[in-house]
């Protein structure tokens, strides 16, 4: 039996991963208007956000996105002031982020200089400090062998780029901090709750209708439902052209074993093409990949993929893995799992903002920077759709990331474009 009764709103937000929920709370903390957020999933973290590596690191390519990445990361490290909560579950493990250029012995000091610009604190390490401050890290710069796995003289003598503020966020217990703050301000946040039909006339949004036969009537409707994006744009009308794809994204982890002594910070190895970083109290790593070409294998259906780790990802970035960690033994039992990201194709970077339908707004197409990015992003949109604004909110253009733009041209289109 459904339910055909109505509801009125003033913005219903449809996804409740950290996007969805940052936008809600950034209203929140800007105005007064009614707000509704629906999700299809069981509970927090089914969709992308529950599989991100979660990692807060400013560099960029471009400075706007550097901004961005700064005003995420700021609400991250200030998270029980910005969430209100007095014991958030999530805490900023401050871990600092290891850029690895390999042999290349300019763009360490170049981009320390760029982050000193807009103030963020960082150093350049060469191979003595690196093994000094990082004894579990290998300073070599050149790049191992994949297709035999056979080893090579290590080559240190690179020079090593260290963010010191950088670090991540168990991603799962910061959504479910901000459903708890969201909750709290008397924002209305459902689970098992799919959209079936967005509701338009003359031209404007008016709503959406769920599975049940319930009617969340609004006039402003956003979209933030990660993988399933697309689905909800056609149902309001819109056919986008850009190619917003779901794509599978695989990742390992493994417990550390006492071999690996001191520190180790978020590492992204640029010469082996992996990144990784602890978790569970420092004491498991998780290794993911940062080459374009493992982020390739699209998806038709978000609810139904492969979430097993293919045999080659895994033995490959595992003898990476050991390349840059050294004294990582042979022993231990690895495991995986698999992950969406919604990669814009074009350019590696979001949609956001208003569509040619009045009141329908987009936040989709992170390609695997949502998550740092969320507070930012939550603070765009929320000032966009409230008119209210912020000091802490990002020195970027409202129209950024716009749907009418064109893409960014840019010389690589991996995660770390």
């Amino acid at each position: 039996m459904t339910s055909k009764s109505t509801h009125n709103f003033d913005v219903v937000i449809v996804g409740a991963g950290i996007i969805g929920l940052s936008i809600a709370w950034e209203l929140a903390r800007r105005c007064k208007l009614s707000i509704a957020v629906v999700d299809k999933g069981a509970g927090i973290g089914e969709g992308s956000t529950g599989a991100s590596s979660a990692i807060c690191r400013h560099r960029y390519t471009m400075d706007e996105m550097l901004l961005l990445a700064q005003a995420g990361i700021n609400a991250y490290r200030n998270w029980p002031q910005y969430t209100q909560l007095k014991r958030p579950a999530a805490a900023f493990n401050h871990d600092g982020v290891l850029w690895m250029p390999g042999s290349d012995l300019t763009w360490a000091d170049k981009e320390q200089r760029r982050l000193t610009q807009f103030g963020i604190a960082s150093q350049v390490l060469d191979a003595h400090q690196l093994n000094d401050r990082f004894p579990a890290l290998s300073a070599c710069t050149h790049t191992p062998d994949v297709e035999t796995g056979q080893d090579h003289p290590c080559q240190p003598g690179g020079r090593y780029l260290l963010e010191q503020d950088g670090g991540y966020m168990d991603p799962t217990a910061a959504a479910g901090d901000l459903l708890e703050a969201c909750r709290s301000k008397g924002i209305q946040v459902s689970f098992r709750s799919q959209v079936t039909a967005v509701q338009t006339q003359s031209g404007r949004v008016t709503g959406v209708t769920l599975a049940t036969g319930q009617c969340l009537s609004a006039p402003v409707v956003v979209n933030a439902a990660g993988p399933w994006c697309q689905s909800l744009s056609r149902a309001a009308g819109i056919e986008l052209t850009w190619d917003l794809h779901p794509t599978r994204i695989q990742m390992i982890y493994l417990d550390r074993p006492p071999e690996l002594l001191g520190d180790i910070p978020v590492t992204v190895d640029m010469a082996g093409g992996i990144y990784f970083r602890t978790q569970n109290r420092g004491q498991q790593l998780i290794v993911g990949s940062v080459l374009e070409s493992d982020e390739r294998e699209g998806i038709d259906n978000p609810d139904d993929f492969n979430r097993y780790v293919d045999d080659v990802f895994q033995h490959t970035k595992l003898h990476l893995l050991c390349h840059r960690l050294p004294k990582l033994p042979q022993r231990g039992t690895v495991r995986s799992y698999c992950g969406l990201y919604t990669v814009n194709r074009d350019d590696v970077h979001p949609i956001v903002g208003p569509t040619a339908l009045d009141g329908f707004w987009l936040a989709n197409g992170f390609s695997g920077h949502g998550f740092k990015l969320a507070p930012a992003i939550g603070a765009m949109m929320a000032r966009g759709i409230s008119g209210e604004h912020l000091s802490s909110d990002p020195g970027v253009p409202q129209n950024f990331f716009a749907v009418d733009r064109s893409p960014f041209q840019l010389a690589s289109r991996s995660v770390l474009a």
